[in-house]
């Protein structure tokens, strides 16, 4: 054990610690967690714009939540966040590892150097650093919960429809999340749960709320929401749900992905009526 990992009262209400938490997704998991009586450690980096908000919208909470300015591209800073939510909180339970940076094509156009990097280096490298660094105090308590927000990217790429939507180094990272997922839930058993939820259109990610959606014509969204099943985007809601199952209902799951997209990956299929057959 870590000599910063303290003696951890078991009365105490648990601490998550929600990257990414600014806006869209990660905040509203903050907020849900806040509500349910959780101790929330969030993490911001850029989108200043937004702060006075997520201000606002914590303010109620207290000293139960906090708010950390933190680069997580910066290995030495991942270890100082880590070691100061220790010292305000003296434990941490939950890692809601939510830090991504994604390319839309129909934002950036064709690649550059420095783009590939930051999807790469911000969507995959810091997930690790700060599942490392979190590691020994998530076993200290002995049910620890790591849940990895990742995307239908690494699964379906740049092609068909979402081709305006995912980037290649963006794709590639995500399909990488997965492994990490499996990797993650070996070395953290049996103190440490490690789940996955992977993400299609969502409001805030890949769809309305971002930046690239409205740069989508009406023909282009409708074909997004035909390739899906259920013939429509997500919500913030809709993930709460998810992750609400993933902390509170799901001791025996470990090394998982669920797929929360709307039926994206399957709709390009369609099934044929049953042939007469032969007999």
């Amino acid at each position: 054990m870590s000599p910063l990992t303290p003696s951890i009262p078991s009365n105490e209400p648990r601490v998550a610690l929600v990257l990414g938490a600014i806006k869209g997704i990660g905040k509203g998991i903050g907020l849900d967690l806040a509500r349910r009586g959780f101790r929330v450690a969030m993490t911001y980096y850029d989108w200043e714009e937004e702060l006075a908000g997520m201000q606002s919208d914590f303010d109620r909470f207290g000293d139960q939540c906090r708010i950390y300015q933190a680069n997580l591209r910066d290995c030495q800073r991942v270890s100082q966040l880590i070691t100061e939510i220790l010292a305000d909180f003296g434990r941490l339970d939950i890692l809601i590892n939510n830090i991504e940076r994604g390319g839309w094509p129909v934002v950036h156009g064709p690649y550059t150097a420095d783009q590939w990097d930051l999807e790469l280096e911000t969507t995959l490298r810091a997930k690790r650093w700060v599942f490392d660094h979190a590691l020994p105090h998530l076993k200290a308590g002995g049910d620890g919960c790591v849940l990895n927000l990742s995307s239908i990217a690494g699964v379906v790429g740049r092609s068909g429809p979402a081709s305006l939507i995912f980037n290649d180094g963006y794709a590639a990272a995500n399909r990488a999340v997965s492994l990490l997922t499996e990797s993650w839930a070996r070395e953290a058993a049996p103190e440490v749960r490690v789940n996955e939820i992977m993400l299609g259109l969502v409001a805030t990610r890949h769809a309305e709320g971002t930046r690239g959606w409205g740069l989508l014509d009406a023909g282009q969204k409708q074909d997004l929401l035909d390739h899906t099943l259920l013939k429509r985007i997500g919500t913030i809601e809709d993930v709460l749900q998810a992750v609400r199952f993933v902390i509170d209902e799901a001791p025996f799951m470990s090394g998982s992905v669920i797929r929360l997209d709307g039926g994206y990956v399957l709709g390009g299929e369609k099934v044929i009526p049953m042939p007469p057959g032969v007999i």
